[in-house]
């Protein structure tokens, strides 16, 4: 089993920064990928960025260059570093991980809000 707690969210002015955090507990050798989504009330989610046990990145088109996924392996902790934030960056922000036994995201935060005025 896998435990993940986000922290970080808040509000922010656009063109602002934030950063949030996802702590993971448990059997956490057992990762190999950690990914952001984000959800807005009524829509679905997406996928934000992802990151692997050996530090490869993917980000959607629409943060590439704003934000940036990263992972401290001695602290079980992976952070999305969000610059120039954007209104429509709004969302519940979930971090999700990945087994390497996988094809999917097995285990879920409860998600951390981004609130981005404008």
């Amino acid at each position: 089993q896998v435990q993940l707690v986000e922290s970080g969210g808040g509000l922010v002015q656009a063109g602002g920064s934030l950063r949030i955090s996802c702590a993971a507990s448990g059997l956490t050798c057992s990762i190999n990928t950690v990914g952001w989504y984000r959800q807005a009330p009524g829509k679905q989610r997406e996928l934000v960025a992802t990151i692997t046990s050996g530090g490869g990145t993917n980000y959607r088109d629409s943060v590439k260059g704003r934000f940036t996924i990263s992972r401290d392996n001695a602290k079980n902790t992976v952070s999305l570093q969000m610059n120039s934030l954007k209104p429509e960056d709004t969302d519940v922000y979930y971090c999700a991980a990945r087994l390497r036994t996988s094809n999917t995201f097995n285990y879920w935060g409860q998600g951390t809000q981004v609130t981005v005025s404008s």
